[in-house]
């Protein structure tokens, strides 16, 4: 509160002309205080107009959104393919009962309206998002109330399914049925559902924390939060009834953050505390094959029969790899390793051998270099709580125990070092959030910060790329691309050269996981929606899509009608009876869908403001008297019957809250909050805004309750207070929902960056431009200026409205652009509303104390649709076209100094119906003859030989396969796999040669393959190395492996080599034959090989045999010296 002018202020004062200026001149009076009214009364009955009550509105805009996206920054016009062809009008009407049924015949009030530019200018919206390609709406976006307790955490794709992981349980898609219509309100679709594409759902489980695709079993394994992994079916039976699961068992003690499937098929599951455990998969298929009656069995088996990595690598407490948790586990099936990655570092494995290789930091310095058999292994120092041992068990004792010491002395000092100087967040921004391998054999890591790092398959860093500001969500690759998606939102193609292709705003909200299949990147939003973008994206048939798709616009399109009633009031300190509240709200319900109040002064004084300034620091807010306001209301709206109370804000005296009818409830949601303190040092929350955000048939409206800078003099702080408003009001959630709980990182927040590539910095439109609708109301406190109390008394007792609303602060600012720009307001016909004595019934309430403030329209309703002119109709360009019903003060209410406010507004919105959209866009990619062609070019294989189909492997005898990509100008990507394997002796018992294949295709511990995946350039010629492993002998919980014995028993199995194109998801197959003969006379095992014992004693070491020989296929003699050459392995 100002009670005194300040010596600007004063100066200014001075300055001032006292003669009026031409009225017709459009202009600022922010510092005109006119004291000099001569002349004035005489001419009050002129009839004046100003450029105000023209629609000023600037047609060049050039923020593009598609429906209820966030825009996308991209200057031009709107595609020619996405003009209008048609409507399919349809209204949503309440059946409308009492004497307010009369108001829709009534005309609209007339409105002005203050120019707007820039980031007030009106967002323009499409049908088709311009600046994104054309995309398969699986699931769309649902209201965020409805998603409790079934969030989707994480997505997986085959080539016929997509699941998804959620809150409670699993859920699947069977993707011939993704342009299928949705179920609708009335299917078995509960709420938020009924546009998604048919799905299927488990029974109830454990929040699902990830999921993994093992297709050989055509089985997909989950991790959950209670710690159990469990198995369901691919190629069951589907209906109505939620699907049951199989195999499962208690893995972890702490939630299953990630999992992998190794090059030999093992399942390797990360937990909290650095923990990593694998279940061999011998004992997997074992507990496959038990009935469902004896499941339990299974289970018990499962739980006794992992490896635990962790306890391997540590010795008398002191451990070889970090204690984080294991964010992430990454299978290099091409060279047969597993990655593990901590938030500051990773863990590389031999996925064989199960050794620990390497461990390093996110910069690419090894923390430990794991020695070999005859090296000593130094004690090292780690930054990242990584301990280190030496190989003498004295040394071990002593400097195990030195080493915690001193590892808990630097790391309480780095913790303190790091809050001291910030460094905590300098870390944070360097976590690892996702990692990903391409199809050339490089693995790639994406941090908080944005950079994308590229290592080579040994844990060296060579590249880094930061083509994003936001922090990295996932990725997935296909060929020669790799999609990053970040929690901006914005999904971004690269080239395996980390080139950037192209970027977009796929969601309007972090994007959670990335999956490939069939032929569709189909992307999981932490809203929950899914969307599919094709592979060959962007591309020419985007721009068919585009154009077909917005040809058939009258067919999706729908058209609602909805009324809102705005109330606001400043309660000056005090409450309201039930009568005011029904004079004010109640009465004017009757035909209303939505009801937004806001109050001002709901509270004050010194103590509550500072201790609410307190509370907002910490996250909290609200008081027992403006609960008591909210409950109040809510009686005079009959809530309960009739309302709902959907949400509500405050920030000390300020006050907003919004109630929607029950039966349009179905169709709004996803309510945000917002505040912004204006009042001294803009912390404390006497003036200020709050606001709510909320989406109604899919769209975004906002509502904006303010309480703007008093006194007559203070003109150009109310403008700066509600450009301070507008530029940084920013919506979050309410409490009641947590973003992690949708699996959002917690390691960044939301960047909003308009600019979707990064590339060049752009500033970013504020929450409220990019709003269909925006309302503003409040306690504004623009006065009237150049008039004295009498003259004013004396014109609102003649209702002379048009000569004060000249005199009326707000409107001249507005007319120069100052404040409220592009927004409109009814013409006031009502008299001003402050300032009155409480009590005091009619005009004679005006204050006559000693001050005798002038009376003002201090209290105001103003809205911004999307019309960018007059003429504008509704349709999805123009989705929201507002029309006032009703603007008024309530003067018969006198439980305050200010009267309240309400205004009555007619809302036309146009929404596309989703569920008819995907399967009109279904129809278009089955039926247009240039997009099947396109798709046909695009899926193309190159053309690739293999050296030999046959391969005859004796003992360690290792065999090098060619494989040649015969095409002159594409690339093919290869991944050799194991069909199954089968024992000779078996072979021959059966009629019919049964061969079982390991989780996801793996090879036998026995076989390797290097590389088993890889890239082939144009003629490229590669060689592949296969040979046969010595193995160790192994026991789980004291039972033998069944491998080992394999090693003496002739084997036989099917290699496939799967061949794709660039970009492609099709493939061509190689089928190689390979049989493994055992030759007892040839001494393939050595010393070491004798005895069980000896060969426990090999348990911590790897294969360390030489090559016998390297026989390349196709030949069929060995070299001469093969045999001598095995004669000569020796132990080690």
């Amino acid at each position: 509160m100002y009670e005194r002018l300040g010596d600007d202020d004063k100066e200014a004062l001075a300055a001032l002309p006292a003669t009026p200026t031409p009225p017709r001149k459009s202009q600022s009076y922010s510092q005109q205080l006119r004291s000099n009214t001569t002349g004035f009364c005489k001419k009050h009955n002129q009839l004046r107009n100003l450029s105000l009550d023209e629609e000023r509105i600037p047609r060049g805009v050039n923020q593009f959104c598609e429906i209820c996206d966030l825009p996308y920054s991209n200057p031009g016009a709107i595609d020619p393919s996405t003009t209008k062809g048609g409507s399919n009008r349809y209204e949503y009407r309440f059946q409308q009962v009492g004497s307010e049924a009369g108001v829709e015949d009534e005309p609209p009030f007339p409105e002005y309206v203050a120019s707007g530019t820039g980031i007030f200018s009106v967002p323009t919206r499409a049908v088709l998002h311009p600046a994104r390609p054309p995309y398969l709406e699986l699931r769309p976006h649902p209201l965020r109330e409805t998603q409790l307790g079934k969030f989707l955490r994480t997505i997986v794709c085959t080539e016929s399914q997509l699941w998804a992981g959620q809150e409670s349980g699993v859920r699947v898609w069977n993707l011939s049925d993704a342009h299928e219509p949705g179920i609708g309100m009335d299917g078995r679709a509960r709420r938020g559902d009924e546009d998604a594409a048919p799905f299927y759902e488990s029974t109830s489980t454990s929040p699902t924390m990830c999921l993994i695709i093992d297709s050989s079993s055509k089985l997909i394994w989950s991790g959950h939060k209670d710690g159990k992994i469990r198995s369901w079916k691919m190629d069951q039976t589907m209906d109505d009834n939620p699907f049951q699961e199989g195999l499962s068992w208690q893995a972890h003690r702490g939630p299953i953050l990630c999992m992998a499937i190794s090059s030999h098929g093992e399942i390797w599951s990360g937990s909290e505390g650095g923990v990593i455990k694998i279940w061999p998969w011998d004992i997997i298929g074992i507990s496959l094959s038990y009935p469902p009656e004896e499941r339990h069995l299974a289970a018990s088996q499962m739980e006794k029969s992992f490896i635990d990595l962790k306890s391997q690598v540590t010795v008398n407490g002191v451990c070889n790899i970090s204690s984080s948790d294991v964010k992430s586990l990454l299978a290099d099936n091409a060279r047969a390793k597993v990655w593990a990655a901590g938030a500051l570092s990773f863990s590389l494995w031999d996925a064989r051998t199960r050794e620990l290789l390497k461990v390093y930091n996110i910069d690419g310095e090894n923390r430990v270099d794991m020695p070999s058999p005859t090296q000593e292994q130094p004690v090292a120092e780690d930054d990242l709580n990584v301990k280190f041992v030496s190989k003498s068990k004295k040394e071990k004792s002593q400097g195990g125990f030195l080493q915690r010491s001193r590892n808990a002395i630097m790391g309480a000092a780095g913790a303190v070092r790091r809050v001291t100087t910030k460094g905590a967040v300098v870390e944070d921004s360097k976590k690892t959030e996702a990692l990903i391998l391409t199809a050339d054999g490089m693995i790639w890591s994406g941090c908080a910060n944005g950079l994308l790092i590229q290592w080579d398959g040994t844990g060296n860093r060579l590249q880094d790329f930061h083509h994003h500001r936001c922090a990295v969500q996932c990725f997935c690759t296909l060929g020669t691309r790799i999609w990053v998606g970040y929690i901006s939102g914005v999904i971004q193609l690269l080239d395996l050269d980390g080139n950037l292709i192209s970027g977009w705003v796929a969601h309007n909200g972090p994007v959670l996981k990335l999956a490939v299949g069939c032929s569709f990147v189909f992307s999981l939003a932490n809203h929950g929606g899914i969307r599919g973008w094709n592979i060959f994206s962007p591309g020419p048939h985007d721009k068919i899509m585009r154009s077909e798709i917005a040809r058939m616009e009258h067919l999706y399109t729908r058209r609602e009608n909805i009324r809102i009633l705005i109330g606001t009031w400043n309660v000056g300190q005090g409450r309201a009876s039930h009568d005011a509240l029904i004079a004010w709200l109640g009465s004017a319900v009757t035909d209303v869908d939505i009801v937004v109040v806001g109050c001002q002064e709901v509270e004050m004084g010194a103590g509550f403001l500072a201790m609410s300034a307190a509370r907002e620091t910490v996250g909290l807010e609200g008081s027992s008297i403006g609960q008591w306001w909210q409950d109040a209301i809510g009686k005079a709206l009959n809530e309960g019957t009739t309302f709902e109370r959907v949400g509500s804000r405050q920030l000390a005296g300020l006050l907003i809250a919004i109630w929607v009818r029950k039966t349009l409830r179905p169709h709004v949601g996803d309510l945000d909050v917002a505040a912004v303190a204006c009042g001294l040092g803009r912390a404390i929350g006497n003036k200020g805004g709050v606001g709510l955000r909320l989406r109604v048939f899919d769209r975004i409206m906002c509502f904006v309750n303010c309480h703007l800078a008093a006194h007559l003099e203070a003109v150009n702080r109310r403008n700066a207070d509600y450009d301070h408003i507008y530029r940084t009001m920013v919506f979050s959630k309410s409490n009641f929902i947590n973003t992690a709980a949708a699996g959002v990182s917690t390691s960044s927040q939301t960047t909003r960056i308009t600019n979707a590539l990064g590339n060049a910095p752009e500033e970013a439109r504020p929450n409220l431009a990019e709003a269909d609708l925006v309302i503003f109301l409040g306690d504004f406190n623009y006065r009237l200026f150049g008039i004295s109390y009498d003259e004013a008394r004396d014109l609102v007792s003649q209702r002379s409205f048009d000569w004060l609303r000249e005199k009326d602060q707000l409107r001249v600012e507005m007319a120069a652009g100052k404040v409220f720009q592009g927004m409109h307001e009814a013409h006031v016909t009502f008299p001003p509303t402050y300032k009155f004595e409480k009590g005091k019934p009619g005009l004679g309430g005006y204050d006559s104390g000693e001050k005798k403030r002038i009376p003002a329209w201090c209290d105001r309703i103003l809205y911004r649709d999307n019309r960018p002119s007059s003429t504008a109709e509704c349709s999805l360009e123009c989705p929201v076209v507002v029309s006032i019903l009703q603007y008024e003060a309530c003067m018969e209410v006198l439980e305050s100094d200010h009267k309240p406010v309400r205004c009555k507004l007619n809302v036309e919105i146009a929404h596309a119906d989703r569920s008819v959209r995907r399967q009109e866009m279904g129809n278009i990619a089955k039926h247009n003859k240039d997009i099947s062609l396109l798709h046909e070019q695009f899926h193309s294989v190159s053309d690739t030989a293999m050296s030999h189909g046959n391969i005859d492997l004796r003992n360690q005898e290792a065999f090098t396969l060619t494989i040649t990509n015969k095409s002159g100008t594409d690339n093919a990507s290869f991944q050799i796999t194991c069909q199954g394997q089968l024992i000779v002796e078996e072979k021959e018992k059966e009629k019919t040669p049964n061969y079982h294949p390991r989780g996801s295709f793996g090879f036998p511990r026995w076989l390797q393959i290097v590389p088993a995946a890889g890239m082939l350039k144009p003629g490229q010629v590669m060689d592949i190395l296969v040979t046969h492993e010595e193995s160790k002998e192994e026991e789980v919980d004291g039972v033998p492996s069944s491998w080992w014995s394999e090693d003496t028993r002739d084997k036989e199995l099917i290699l496939l080599v799967n061949v794709r194109g660039n970009c492609s998801s099709e493939t061509k197959c190689h089928r190689i034959s390979l049989c493994h003969t055992f030759s007892p006379t040839k001494p393939v095992r050595t010393g070491s090989r004798n005895s069980s014992g000896s060969r426990r004693g090999q348990g911590g070491g790897g294969s360390t045999h030489r090559r016998s020989s390297v026989k390349r296929a196709g030949s069929t003699n060995t070299t001469p010296d093969i045999d001598s050459d095995l004669q000569n392995i020796q132990s080690p």
